[in-house]
């Protein structure tokens, strides 16, 4: 459906672009126009003729009014396809999107999961990390990089499962084979919060409510700590490299790593179920 759509506004776009170049073109639908709008005159003064004085007075009415907004469009052709354009293009486009969430494209992962986290993965389940206290995500640095975060969700008992475990595995591989520790940003997520987050700007999300992987308990944000602080900014060297390690593992251990997307978002990961999104 929305390639139909980008494709009827290709050929759209083709035949204003020919009326607006070519006086020719021009002139021949609007001779055309006339055509029929006389044709259609003359047979409704005709029928009127035959129905009497009446009707016949209609018809030459009506035809009047038909000239006269052919006159009008003859005069602002222009103007009046500009806005064809504008109101029926993003209409359609609109419709062509409205049954597709952001989860749409995310129900399928051709990627093989490394074998040893396929078996890591079977073995016993890992344990919870001790919380962090509360003020630990209200510092200055991590407010300026995610003011929003006090009112975060980081129970770990929210989110699913599956999910849960792989990331523990991922931080358990963090801490093991690289030398970082990790804590959960936020995991589960309201829809009542993603929404204020949507309606904060595309800085912060462009997913609303059940557009994102966090309602269903399958994502999460994720920052390392050093010397017992939260450490979340980009601009940092250290952060950097942690990141991109961090999104080795998780992509190893079946899991999708915002650090990829066009609006990156390194800490965040996410296992993609298929069918999620029609649920």
């Amino acid at each position: 459906m929305f390639l139909f759509s980008v494709l009827m506004f290709f050929l759209f776009a083709c035949v204003a672009a020919w009326l607006a170049l070519f006086p020719a073109g021009r002139e021949v639908v609007v001779l055309s126009m006339a055509a029929a709008v006389r044709r259609i005159g003359q047979q409704m003064r005709d029928g009127c003729l035959a129905g009497g004085r009446q009707a016949a007075t209609a018809g030459r009415g009506a035809g009047a009014g038909l000239m006269q907004v052919l006159r009008f469009l003859r005069r602002r052709y222009l103007l009046i396809l500009s806005a064809t354009v504008l109101l029926t293009v993003p209409t359609m486009l609109a419709l062509a999107l409205s049954g597709r969430g952001m989860l749409g494209g995310y129900d399928s992962d051709s990627r093989a999961i490394n074998e040893q986290v396929t078996e890591l993965l079977k073995g016993e389940l890992l344990a919870l990390p001790a919380p962090l206290p509360p003020p630990a995500f209200t510092t200055a640095e991590v407010t300026l990089v995610r003011p929003m975060l006090d009112g975060a969700n980081r129970n770990w008992q929210l989110l699913d499962p599956e999910f849960a475990q792989r990331l523990l595995l991922v931080f358990k591989i963090m801490k093991e084979a690289h030398g970082y520790d990790m804590a959960i940003l936020e995991g589960y997520r309201s829809p009542e919060r993603q929404n204020a987050l949507a309606a904060a700007g595309p800085g912060v999300t462009n997913a609303k409510a059940f557009q994102s992987y966090h309602q269903f308990g399958l994502a999460a944000d994720c920052a390392f700590l050093r010397n017992g602080k939260l450490v979340i900014s980009e601009k940092d060297p250290w952060t950097m490299r942690g990141y991109r390690l961090y999104g080795e593992a998780a992509e190893a251990a079946g899991l999708r790593w915002g650090g990829r997307w066009t609006m990156m978002d390194f800490g965040h990961t996410e296992l993609r179920v298929a069918g999620m999104a029609r649920k």
